[in-house]
């Protein structure tokens, strides 16, 4: 993506939605930060309970559905941050934005993330808002990256290009990963995350909480995440930047991503299960190499 990582170990977004907590998070020894999802107004997210722990499988189950202050406030908090690494910005759409006017939503925030992103993820996997994964199908991540493709041309013409990177579900059929490939070698997209919270549940049948609505995350999607990484570094043959997230836990679940093809891995799950120690850990799982 053309950008200096401090270490291949990043944060994944949803953790810092607001951009709150940016020095507080690099000290932790990440190599790169990835903030939001932010949407152009502020929205207060689905209703309460909608955090839920499944210990037992080092699971979280979550429909918080893009709670956050709005561009304004969160660029806000951007800049008074001090810390000068690698910072993604991940931007979506707000709830209640027609699903025809979506790419609209995208557009605005790309508009507005711009100059403070070294990189800004477009994020159409959250199970959590209503019609949002339709953005990954057929006509309209066509539409979606042709759209902010020719948008980031515009405002990287007077200054540096900066990265878009596309962040997919876990849930994909192989055909739509062939689609999704292919769009974004047709439109330039530099990385791509594989993946978001998934809508199955495979592996926490029967526990407390599996049958909340919501995305899954944590241990029980390792496998699943790994073979859309696996799928999409096959299809796209190195020529776009893959970062595994999803089930890592362990220095071992990074060493897995990596095999997979990963060249960045992001955690958000195994922080609350194994805390800060995982970021060294995995860091390591990258000079063993």
């Amino acid at each position: 993506m053309g950008l200096r990582f401090a270490n291949p170990v990043g944060l994944a977004a949803g953790l810092d939605k607001n951009a709150e907590y940016i020095d507080a998070l690099a000290a932790l020894g990440f190599g790169f930060l990835e903030v939001g999802t932010v949407t152009p107004r502020a929205q207060p997210g689905n209703p309460r309970p909608r955090l839920f722990r499944l210990p037992e499988r080092e699971a979280l189950i979550n429909r918080l559905g893009f709670n956050n202050v709005g561009l304004d406030a969160f660029l806000a908090n951007v800049r008074r941050a001090r810390w000068k690494g690698v910072l993604g910005i991940n931007i979506g759409r707000n709830a209640d934005t027609p699903p025809e006017r979506a790419i609209d939503d995208y557009e605005a925030g790309l508009r507005a993330v711009y100059p403070y992103a070294s990189y800004v993820t477009l994020n159409v996997s959250s199970p959590n808002t209503k019609g949002l994964r339709t953005l990954q199908q057929g006509d309209q991540i066509e539409l979606l990256l042709r759209r902010l493709s020719g948008v980031r041309e515009e405002l990287s013409s007077n200054g540096r290009r900066k990265p878009l990177v596309l962040k997919v579900a876990p849930d994909l059929a192989d055909a739509e990963i062939e689609a999704i490939a292919d769009a974004v070698l047709r439109h330039g997209i530099e990385g791509l995350i594989a993946t978001n919270t998934s809508t199955s549940r495979e592996g926490v049948e029967g526990l407390r909480h599996a049958g909340e609505a919501g995305g899954l995350s944590g241990a029980p999607i390792r496998a699943r995440a790994t073979r859309v990484l696996a799928q999409f570094a096959r299809l796209l043959g190195g020529r776009v930047a893959l970062i595994g997230c999803g089930g890592i836990l362990s220095r071992e679940d990074a060493r897995e991503k990596i095999a997979a093809g990963a060249a960045l891995v992001q955690l958000y799950t195994g922080l609350i299960y194994r805390g800060p120690g995982l970021v060294s850990e995995c860091v390591s799982a990258f000079r063993a190499r």
